[in-house]
């Protein structure tokens, strides 16, 4: 998980220059700097012996097992640490993190959104719950939490992407795209930032300028099953099955769970006049979703083109209940059909 983690423990020691608790600070600091996390943490352990009141050896000590990945190490020094400092806003903010890689959001949620009312003029503070609303899909909260890191760090295009993903989650396509077109503007090599451009254009129906997008974003990751799946759909969504047809087969080859790309790869086949090779694809996605009714109706128009027209038949009558049940707003899978 990518936290923005500021690795800077700030406070005076305490003791005079050169002592052996100063140096152990000192060489605790330079290993986070340099990444060496295991060595940051035996600086700070040596250090907290000396003087486990001092709130430079806490936070370092903190920031060595979050670092590390050692949770339940960090969790513990994290809440010792609070009961002396209740105050600390960093001290908070690192226990958060703690919490939410662990697992228990809610615990997070309480230590960011305290770090964030001690000092609401953190960048990274902002940013990190953001991350955790938009693991909670609350996009809404998510994105005002992210327009708050944006006025402190307008330049850090993850932070666009981010907030362009939570606009589009809450039906706000219009301020996603901008988000992800400054994010693109910021760094053109930021990664999936034309997937998503090209996943807002899509949704409001502007494939061209979608698939453009997608694939801008072959270029740098071409064995995305992701990607490769939605330019497959937009080229299908034109009416290109021809080209449409290696992308999807990619897409199912990488990813052969996906429904998806296995009923767009068949109806693909299908209107390329492979009814033989449909068949199999289109009795596989039928599999994987049974309550879909989307698959039988491309098998029916298959079993069509082979004149097997009992089968044919029958998914008729299997797809006809199926669209039946669903509810009577339809969805997505029904509308694939018609």
């Amino acid at each position: 998980m990518g936290l923005f983690l500021i690795a800077i423990v700030g406070g005076a020691v305490g003791q005079s220059q050169g002592s052996p608790l100063q140096s152990l600070v000192h060489q605790g600091k330079n290993a986070l700097d340099a990444g060496d996390f295991a060595l940051a943490a035996i600086n700070f352990e040596q250090a907290f012996v000396i003087a486990p009141e001092n709130l430079e050896v806490n936070r370092g000590l903190l920031l060595s097992y979050l670092q590390e990945k050692r949770l339940a190490e960090a969790e513990k020094v994290g809440q010792q640490a609070i009961s002396h400092w209740p105050q600390d806003a960093q001290l908070h903010h690192w226990l958060g993190l703690a919490y939410f890689k662990d697992g228990q959001d809610a615990k997070a949620l309480e230590s960011l959104r305290k770090s964030e009312t001690l000092d609401g003029n953190r960048f990274d503070s902002h940013f990190d719950l953001a991350l955790l609303l938009l693991s909670q899909k609350n996009y809404s909260e998510a994105a005002i939490e992210l327009e708050k890191s944006e006025t402190m760090e307008p330049k850090y295009p993850l932070a666009h992407v981010l907030l362009g993903r939570a606009y589009l989650n809450t039906n706000r396509t219009l301020l996603a795209i901008a988000q992800f077109q400054t994010a693109l503007h910021l760094d053109p090599n930021i990664y999936l930032g034309h997937y998503h451009l090209g996943f807002a254009y899509a949704s409001l129906g502007r494939n061209q300028e979608a698939i453009a997008e997608y694939k801008k974003e072959m270029t740098h990751d071409s064995r995305n099953q992701t990607v490769l799946y939605q330019l497959g759909h937009c080229l299908l969504e034109i009416g290109d099955a021809n080209s449409a047809l290696p992308y999807l087969r990619a897409a199912v080859e990488l990813g052969p769970q996906d429904e998806d790309a296995a009923y767009d790869l068949g109806k693909a086949l299908v209107l390329q006049g492979d009814a033989k090779a449909a068949v199999p694809i289109l009795q596989h996605a039928a599999q994987l979703k049974p309550g879909d009714p989307s698959p039988h109706y491309q098998l029916a128009r298959a079993f069509e083109k082979l004149s097997r027209q009992d089968e044919a038949q029958r998914e008729f009558q299997v797809f006809t209940e199926l669209k039946q049940a669903q509810p009577a707003t339809g969805g997505m899978a029904s509308g694939r059909a018609q």
